[in-house]
């Protein structure tokens, strides 16, 4: 048997643009250049991903999330048979993942497994891949599954990220806005929302139309606090925000936030807070969430990799 591990931050998405149709209205049909383009952060918390595999007669595979039978992991088991169709062979593959943010809740968690897996198992079948090449098979695990547009290529680049082309990896444009090592993210969440049903029921329209406008604006002035406020107004704009997501933003900002914004695409929020504001940003989620609730977490400059 080979064991291998690979850990992935997780990613909080700000705001976004769907990108899946030709500029005449026809349907994008190549996985890798459907996406999105839009902004968010790594963080340092997120999916510690070991597999373990083993030749065999049959094909099986498992997947496993903080120890518990996960058979709706179907982005992670997308990428395992990518990579079994790439080695030839037949394999046991057991794949358990160990995730430290909330799940569904709009932090990236499919991305970051199917990453974590990509790199793990690759190694563990002895085929070799480069960073964009791991990345795209997560991309198209994420896109085929209906998980996830854009956050892979986010991933893959870390800190506070822009993702202005969209696609795969090997094919997007990205770009970053620089981040104190003293931020934090504090994020807090209410309920979670499914992906896949969250892009059967949204107004393209204006979630397009506000994710370009978003996008620009922060390019024209590429700042911490510029990209907190307009991403704020993305969420306003398009209709996103609850009356307690609104709320909690408020008080976020008045106990001293950089910013606030909701999570793409979970009823939650994140903050970006300075370290002397910590403590009085936290008492402020408390107020209205349980302990449970509420995350915090430095913002991760790495991308995925290999452990232990």
């Amino acid at each position: 048997m080979r064991a291998f591990k690979a850990f992935s931050p997780a990613g909080i998405s700000s705001f976004f643009q769907i990108c899946d149709s030709e500029p005449d209205g026809r349907p994008i049909t190549d996985p890798e250049r459907i996406g999105s383009r839009g902004g968010g952060f790594a963080l340092e918390r997120g999916v510690l991903t070991e597999v373990e595999v083993e030749e065999s007669r049959d094909k099986e595979v498992e997947v496993f999330i903080n120890g518990r039978p996960a058979p709706e992991a179907e982005t992670t088991k997308k990428v395992v048979e990518m990579l079994l169709g790439m080695a030839g062979r037949r394999y046991t593959v057991k794949v358990k993942h160990r995730i430290d943010v909330p799940v569904g809740a709009g932090f990236g968690t499919s991305a970051a497994g199917a990453l974590g897996t990509a790199m793990a198992l690759s190694r563990a079948l002895g085929i070799s891949l480069t960073f964009n090449q791991i990345g795209r098979l997560a991309h198209i695990a994420e896109v085929e599954c209906r998980t996830g547009l854009g956050t892979v290529t986010g991933l893959l680049f870390g800190g506070c990220v822009l993702v202005k082309k969209p696609g795969a990896p090997n094919s997007g444009s990205v770009d970053r806005i620089p981040v104190p090592p003293d931020y934090y993210i504090v994020a807090g969440v209410f309920r979670p929302r499914l992906t896949s049903d969250f892009l059967e029921k949204v107004d393209r329209e204006t979630i397009n139309r506000m994710g370009a406008e978003t996008l620009k604006r922060i390019l024209e002035e590429p700042s911490l606090e510029n990209f907190m406020r307009r991403s704020r107004e993305f969420a306003e704009k398009a209709g996103l925000v609850t009356e307690r997501v609104a709320r909690l933003m408020d008080a976020s900002q008045r106990a001293g936030a950089v910013g606030a914004a909701e999570n793409m695409l979970g009823e939650a929020v994140h903050a970006l807070v300075p370290r002397d504001r910590l403590e009085r940003v936290l008492e402020a989620f408390s107020e209205v969430l349980p302990k449970e609730k509420i995350i915090v977490s430095r913002i991760e400059n790495q991308s995925v990799r290999l452990v232990g």
